[in-house]
């Protein structure tokens, strides 16, 4: 069965979001960064409101994904956060000087969020070595990898996101992110991945997009 997550900025799109048929809301703050976590009163009333799986952005600010002492703590907090609050899932990256997978922080991270499901956000798209990168999210007990295929939206990178899933088999999730839309999911279906990502955002409003989600949702089904 294929699955449609929609990352939100706000409580009020996710709520939308459910709405209109998600299968997972990925909640996040400030929407022109690409997500950083959302506060943590909102965490609060989104588990309130949402009956769906609901992830949430482990990224303590906006630009690269090198992290200082002090931002890593701040990472682990909110991992304990989210853990304490029985949250389904966390979405985060970290890499290295030289754009690898830190693996040891990686690791530390996951354990510390054990039982919750951990997805790489799209730092992956940034590293050196796509593969090598694969081999070591995989490592680190990461359940998905959210990618666009080194490209700027996925549709261009979807030959990539091909090869992807094929040395990735089942050990890991190949979920593709970045311009997924009703206009080009069924042509992404062609890259074997069973779970995609959109903010599904108006492009004239900047507001989710109810119908966007109905559309991506009927695409999926067919």
């Amino acid at each position: 069965m294929h699955k449609i997550e929609i990352a939100c900025f706000n409580l009020e799109s996710a709520l939308v979001a459910v709405k209109a048929g998600a299968d997972r809301i990925e909640l996040c703050d400030d929407y022109f960064s690409g997500g950083v976590t959302p506060r943590e009163e909102i965490i609060i009333q989104a588990l309130e409101k949402i009956s769906i799986p609901l992830f949430i952005m482990i990224r303590p600010r906006g630009g690269n994904f090198v992290y200082s002492e002090s931002e890593f703590r701040l990472m682990k907090s909110q991992i304990i956060l989210c853990k304490e609050k029985k949250i389904d899932g966390i979405v985060f990256g970290v890499l290295d000087k030289k754009n690898y997978v830190d693996k040891a922080k990686c690791k530390e991270l996951i354990d510390l969020a054990k039982p919750m499901s951990a997805t790489f956000h799209r730092a992956f798209d940034e590293t050196e070595d796509s593969f090598q990168s694969l081999e070591d999210v995989i490592e680190c007990g990461f359940a998905r990898i959210l990618t666009s295929g080194k490209q700027p939206v996925a549709i261009d990178g979807a030959a990539v996101i091909s090869e992807f899933i094929k040395k990735s088999g089942d050990r890991i999730i190949i979920m593709p992110g970045g311009g997924v839309r009703g206009e080009n999911i069924s042509e992404l279906l062609k890259t074997k991945a069973t779970e995609f990502h959109s903010s599904a955002i108006n492009k004239t409003t900047s507001d989710i997009d109810e119908d966007e989600i109905r559309k991506m949702k009927r695409m999926l089904s067919k």
